[in-house]
This record gives structure tokens, sequence and C-alpha cells, in this order.
């Protein structure tokens, strides 16, 4: 598997797909259902200081992605944040801890102290085990703060790790 920098033209009509399929099954992103593609790729293709990668398949098929940048300004902006998505079918295949163990490595290169996760839904139990054995904290959990589609009203943990 290749982890690179993602690009508008050439990887966004790729992750759209499994980006709008993810959102839609309303189990981990509070993102508006109805998105549209433009509308998506605002919310998800960062600039700088922040970045956006992309997994790819040894058949060259985007299999994943994650965007990352500070997760606050001016004060804040000395610890990270990410978001990650893998493409359903893709799944169990080591893809997000892929794209997460470079999100580390690129937070440590940048220079940030931490990275905090704000939002991990806490029935998403695949995210909160690998961020877990990543040597993620939760730090608190809202309750109530996510409309699940299949759960109802479920929490949302904010998740932490000091980098070395």
């Amino acid at each position: 598997m290749l982890i690179r920098d993602a690009t508008d033209d050439k990887d966004w009509p790729s992750i759209y797909p499994f980006f709008s399929e993810i959102v839609a099954a309303g189990r981990t992103y509070a993102y508006p259902d109805d998105l549209s593609s433009d509308q998506a790729r605002s919310c998800w293709m960062t600039k700088a200081p922040g970045r956006t990668i992309v997994a790819v398949g040894a058949d060259g098929v985007v299999v994943g992605t994650a965007t990352m940048g500070p997760n606050r300004p001016g004060r804040g902006s000395h610890v990270a944040t990410a978001s990650f998505m893998v493409d359903p079918h893709q799944r169990n295949r080591g893809v997000g801890r892929a794209l997460a163990n470079e999100v580390l490595d690129w937070a440590r290169r940048e220079g940030y102290r931490a990275i905090q996760f704000n939002a991990v839904v806490e029935t998403n139990q695949a995210a909160v085990h690998l961020w877990k054995s990543l040597g993620f904290d939760v730090l608190a959990t809202v309750p109530e703060a996510f409309d699940h589609a299949e759960h109802g009203l479920v929490g949302l943990h904010v998740m932490y790790r000091r980098l070395p």
C-alpha cells in the first residue's frame, strides 16, 4: 500500500464515492447527508498548513484517506487533529492503521506536541480500538452528541495523545 499526498483533480473523484457512502450511513461522521461533491471536497481536501493523504492499493485504487492539520488556530495550533475514512469495501486490511501511522509521523515532523480527535463516535469500536492501540486516551465523552442512524443519540469521545 502506498500513502501519498492527495490531489484534487486526480484523487477526489475516487474519494467522493466512499466519502458520501460513509456520511450517508450515519454511523461515524456528522456531515450533512446531501453534500455535493464540491461541498464535500471543501470540507475534506485540507490546505496548508494541513495535509490530505490517500492510501492506494497495489492495483492503484484509492482505498482510504485522511486529512490533518492544526486542531485550533493561533494558540491552539501546536496540537494537531485528523480525520480518517476507509472505503467500506476495503476495511480490515490495515488501511486505517497505515493512514494513522503516516498522520503520527507527519505531526511529529511538523513539530506538533499532541494530537486530539474531537469527535470519535463511541459506538465506532473499530476506530476506538485502533486509536487506543496507538496510544490515544479517551479524555471525555460528550453524552448524546451524535445522532447515530441505528443507535439514536450516542456519545462522542474526545481522544488525545502526546507526541514525543
